[in-house]
């Protein structure tokens, strides 16, 4: 499917357009509620707390999970798997971490994108 460094870096370009919002996966994962206010007030959507709760429990990783041979096809068991943040240190071996770290440096470690994956992944441990 490609490179995660180049896919991150190509839009990294696009990071400060205003059009462009970032939001990682943990940032979710950490608190849904405020991601999806955040998201709809990107989009200059206002929810009301009914259809706010119905967004946030329907965007949770087990609904999604329930409902991914439907939405992805066959993809959606490969897609879909845990859901747990920093699951990687439980695949990893030492040596695929060392060189993990080493093309996140080399990479996209100075780009803005980078530094909020960097914090988001590796810092909020």
């Amino acid at each position: 499917w490609g490179s995660y460094f180049e896919y991150l870096s190509s839009w990294n370009k696009y990071a400060d357009d205003e059009n462009v919002m970032t939001i990682t996966y943990e940032e979710l994962k950490e608190n849904r509620v405020l991601g999806v206010k955040n998201i709809a007030a990107f989009f200059g959507i206002s929810l009301t707390e009914k259809e706010l709760e119905l967004v946030v429990e329907r965007s949770s990783f087990q609904s999604m999970k329930k409902n991914s041979q439907k939405t992805h096809g066959a993809f959606g068991n490969i897609l879909f798997r845990k859901g747990d943040v920093r699951d990687w240190k439980n695949l990893f071996s030492e040596d695929q971490n060392e060189k993990m770290d080493k093309a996140f440096e080399e990479h996209i470690a100075g780009t803005k994108l980078g530094r909020k994956l960097k914090y988001e992944v590796y810092c909020k441990v």
